[in-house]
């Protein structure tokens, strides 16, 4: 990943960047992601991580998919977050969210099952989706021997995993079986056609610019964005129908080249009679507090994730 120094006077889409975040180590990621894929994969394998103090993390792989399951070692709440990582699709692995998943346990009393779902262009759609839902199958059925009730079990995910907890939202509304009581979307990947708008390939967007979604998407799908039609699920803001959907959390920076989804998105379910919490973070690009996890901005982003699962998951203030 080549690393850039972020000028503070660059404008991407609404605004400077903010100043929490001038000093961040910004990556531009490339988007030959041919050649540059396996070092991706490799380096992010690599990456040392930790969930933090008072929380037990383990494998299990008896779900016909890998899962890092986060406990917390002090008391639990009774409620779980099934949660996916981002990569655009084609990278990433749950160790990268340690932080964030660790935290969930720690602060919430949450079980959080995060799914080490198939990636493309080995595995395209829906193999991924597949994975995310045969997990949560698998959290519900282990729900009782975690100590879980399974009317408090949210999904959620970050950038590429916001677009797939979406998704897998809208396959189990479909199903009929048990619904997740939330969903929680850290700037989603949510709709394919913004990778084939080439007007977008130039508005220097730092972290995930629209080269690389373009990019993440055709190996997802199989061939290029933007095709009139999309199979059912493949991507989520593709979904004509948005009644029943569980109440949604969705977060996303001003200058994240997701903004429009993001904000499109939170307007349909809005429309559709969905209770929806949008925080629009400005001078914040995407992935932001991943890249800067200790400034202010991020503890403010983190804190709103906190306190929607919380109220929706009906986990007492006292914890």
């Amino acid at each position: 990943m080549a690393k850039v120094v972020p000028d503070p006077d660059r404008r991407t889409r609404a605004g400077p960047l903010h100043p929490d975040l001038r000093r961040a180590p910004l990556a531009a990621l490339p988007f030959h992601w041919r050649w540059a894929l396996p070092l991706w994969r490799l380096a992010i394998r690599a990456t040392r991580t930790s969930a933090g103090p008072g929380v037990d993390v383990r494998e299990h792989a008896d779900a016909g998919v890998r899962l890092r399951v986060y406990r917390p070692l002090g008391e639990a709440s009774g409620a779980a977050l099934l949660w996916l990582h981002g990569g655009g699709l084609i990278v990433g692995a749950p160790a990268m969210d340690d932080g964030r998943c660790g935290a969930f346990a720690r602060e919430l009393g949450l079980t959080v099952v995060s799914v080490d779902y198939r990636l493309a262009p080995e595995h395209p759609f829906p193999a991924a989706l597949d994975d995310a839902h045969a997990a949560w199958g698998w959290l519900q059925g282990e729900a009782e021997a975690f100590g879980i009730d399974p009317a408090r079990v949210a999904v959620g995910g970050a950038s590429a995993g916001g677009g797939l907890a979406a998704s897998l939202a809208q396959r189990l509304r479909d199903e009929g079986g048990p619904q997740p009581s939330a969903q929680l979307l850290l700037y989603p990947m949510l709709d394919d056609r913004t990778a084939a708008r080439r007007e977008l390939d130039g508005a220097g967007h730092l972290v995930w610019h629209n080269r690389s979604n373009r990019a993440g998407w055709s190996a997802y799908l199989g061939g290029a964005p933007g095709a009139p039609e999309r199979p059912a699920y493949a991507a989520a803001a593709r979904c004509a129908n948005l009644r029943g959907l569980p109440p949604a959390w969705i977060g996303v920076g001003d200058l994240d080249l997701f903004w429009d989804e993001g904000r499109a998105y939170a307007e349909r379910l809005e429309g559709a009679g969905v209770a929806v919490e949008v925080l629009e973070v400005e001078g914040a690009p995407h992935g932001f507090d991943m890249m800067a996890p200790d400034v202010p901005l991020a503890h403010t982003f983190a804190a709103s994730q906190t306190a929607f699962l919380r109220e929706r998951l009906g986990i007492a203030d006292a914890r």
